[in-house]
C-alpha cells in the first residue's frame, strides 16, 4: 500500500489550492505516519532543552550516592541510575535515542523491511560522515597549531591580549569556514576560544555571549563561497549558484554582518574583556592537544608534517561528497599519524564521532519533516519566507530547509536568495540549526559545566541573528 511508504514522496500527494492547515490535514489523513513522526521528532527537540537538567541531575545523584558510600566504610563507584540520567543528559545522544523510538514505530507501521529501506536506503548519511572525518582531521595537533600561528599574527596586531584574540577568532575564524568548511572552522575556533578565552574563566553572560555569536558567524560565514556551509551546498548545483554569485548576493552581506556583531558584543563586553588579560588560566596547560609528559616529551610540528594535515584537509574537502574515498583518505591519514606519533597529540574521536551521531539521529528525523515544511516554503512571500527560514532552521538543520526549497517548483531568484539567507542567518540560534554547532558545544560544553543551555544560546544568539538579519533584507 502507498500510504504505508516511509516517507511517502511529495509527488504522491495531491495539488491542492486550499489553505496551509487545509493542506497539512489532507497529507496526515493521507499518510497518518506524518503526525508521528513528528511528534516523535518534537519530543526529541524538546528533550535537547532538558538535557541539561538530566545532566545537574546525574551529578547531584552521583554525589549523594559517594556520600553514602563513605558513611557506610564502602568504595565509591559510579551510579547505576546516575549513569543513567548522564547518558539522557548528553545532547550528542539525543537524537540517535529518540531515532531508535522512530525504528520501532516505523516498523510497526510500514514492517520491518519499511523500516530498513527507510534507515539504510533512504536517508543520507555522506554530512554526517563527513563531519566525523573533517573534524578529526581539524582538530589534531599540526592543524591547530598551524591555525593559531596564522591567527596569532592577526591578535598581535591588537597586542596579543585575550580581547585581540577574542576578536581574531570571532572573525576570521568563521570567515575561513568558506574555504576550509564550516565543521573545520568551528573545530579550530572552539578549541583556540578555549585555549585563548574560556581557559581564563569569564562571566556565564560573555560565555553565552561568545557561543552565540560564534554559531551565528561560523553559520554566516560560510557563505563567501559555493561549497563550505551545507545549506548552500545543497542548492548551489540545482540552482547553477557559482562563487561570483554568492560573493555578489550573499556572501559580502555576511561580512559585515560578522565585523558588526562582533563589534557590538565587543563593545558591550568590552570592560569584562579588558579586564581578562589580568586573570590567570584556570588550568596550567590549557591545551588540550599537548598531553606530553616528561618521559615522552612532544617534538615540534615540522613544516612538512603540517602540510601533509593540510593536503588530507584539501583531499577531504574535495571528495566531500564521495564517503568511499574521504573515509578511505581518514583510514590513510591515521596510519600517517601512528607512524608519525612523535610529533602528535592523541588523535581525539570520541567527540567527532559523538557529533557524528548526532547528526545522523537529526538527518534521519528530518528526512520525514517534509510534509509539513516544504508547504509552509511553497506559500510565503519574499519576507515572509525568509522569516519563516529563519524560525524553521531553529529547529531543523538549516541543510534539510534549504534542500526542501529545492523541491518547491518555480521558485523566483528573489524567494531562493530569501530561503538561503534566512536558513544561514537562523544557524546559530540553537545547537540543531547548523550541522557544525554541536561539534562546537562537544568541544566547549566542560566550561559551561558539562552542559549547555539551549535558552541561554537562542538568547545570546539573538543579537547577532538580528544584526545580520537587518543586513540580509536591508542592503
Amino acid at each position: 500500500m502507498t500510504d504505508s511508504i516511509v516517507p511517502l514522496p511529495l509527488s504522491a500527494y495531491p495539488a491542492t489550492g486550499d489553505s496551509l492547515v487545509e493542506t497539512l490535514i489532507a497529507r496526515a489523513h493521507i499518510a497518518p505516519f506524518n503526525l508521528l513522526a513528528t511528534a516523535i521528532f518534537l519530543l526529541a527537540i524538546i528533550h535537547t532543552f532538558i538535557a541539561p537538567r538530566f545532566a545537574r541531575l546525574a551529578h547531584q545523584m552521583q554525589h549523594e550516592h559517594n556520600l553514602r558510600a563513605r558513611a557506610e566504610g564502602r568504595a565509591e563507584r559510579p551510579s547505576v541510575r546516575a549513569e543513567i540520567l548522564h547518558f539522557l543528559g548528553e545532547v550528542e545522544v539525543v537524537f540517535g535515542l529518540w531515532a531508535a523510538v522512530l525504528l520501532v514505530a516505523i516498523a510497526a507501521y510500514a514492517g520491518w523491511h519499511g523500516a530498513v529501506v527507510y534507515f539504510d536506503g533512504t536517508v543520507n548519511y555522506t554530512e554526517p560522515m563527513f563531519v566525523v572525518v573533517i573534524m578529526a582531521l581539524a582538530s589534531t595537533r599540526p592543524i591547530v597549531g598551524f591555525a593559531e600561528s596564522a591567527l596569532r599574527r592577526v591578535a598581535g596586531l591588537g597586542g596579543g591580549t585575550p580581547k585581540a584574540w577574542w576578536i581574531t577568532i570571532l572573525i576570521v575564524g568563521p570567515l575561513l569556514g568558506s574555504f576550509v568548511t564550516e565543521p573545520a572552522a568551528m573545530t579550530i575556533c572552539a578549541l583556540l576560544l578555549g585555549r585563548q578565552f574560556y581557559e581564563r574563566q569569564p562571566s556565564e553572560r560573555l560565555k553565552y555571549a561568545t557561543l552565540g555569536l560564534l554559531f551565528v558567524n561560523v553559520s554566516v560565514g560560510g557563505t563567501l563561497t559555493h561549497f563550505a556551509a551545507p545549506p548552500v551546498l545543497m542548492v548551489a548545483r540545482p540552482w547553477n549558484w557559482d562563487l561570483a554569485f554568492m560573493w555578489t548576493h550573499i556572501g559580502w552581506r555576511a561580512v559585515i554582518g560578522i565585523l558588526l556583531s562582533t563589534g557590538l558584543y565587543a563593545l558591550m563586553f568590552r570592560s569584562e574583556l579588558n579586564r581578562l588579560g589580568a586573570r590567570p588560566l584556570a588550568s596550567e596547560d590549557p591545551d588540550p592537544l599537548d598531553t606530553e609528559t616528561p618521559d615522552a616529551p612532544l617534538l615540534p610540528v615540522p613544516a612538512w608534517l603540517t602540510a601533509l594535515h593540510v593536503a588530507f584537509m584539501a583531499w577531504t574537502v574535495v571528495t566531500a561528497h564521495s564517503p568511499s574515498l574521504f573515509i578511505g583518505g581518514f583510514l590513510f591519514f591515521l596510519g600517517v599519524a601512528k607512524a608519525t606519533s612523535a610529533y602528535q597529540g592523541p588523535i581525539e574521536l570520541k567527540t567527532p564521532l559523538l557529533v557524528g551521531f548526532f547528526l545522523a539521529g537529526l538527518v534521519i528525523h528530518g528526512g520525514l519533516q517534509a510534509w509539513w515544511i516544504a508547504p509552509v516554503l511553497g506559500r510565503l512571500d519574499e519576507v515572509p519566507l525568509f522569516l519563516a527560514a529563519t524560525g524553521l532552521t531553529a529547529f531543523n538543520d538549516n541543510a534539510l530547509i534549504t534542500y526542501l526549497a529545492t523541491l518547491v517548483p518555480d521558485m523566483t531568484d528573489p524567494l531562493k536568495l530569501a530561503v538561503v539567507r534566512g536558513a544561514v542567518l537562523g544557524g546559530g540560534l540553537t545547537v540543531i540549526a547548523n550541522a557544525p554547532n554541536p561539534a562546537g558545544q562537544a568541544l566547549l560544553a566542560r566550561y559551561f559545566g558539562g552542559a549547555v543551555s539551549p535558552l541561554w544560546l537562542l538568547a545570546a544568539a539573538a543579537g547577532p541573528t538580528f544584526v545580520t538579519g537587518l543586513i540580509f533584507l536591508l542592503i
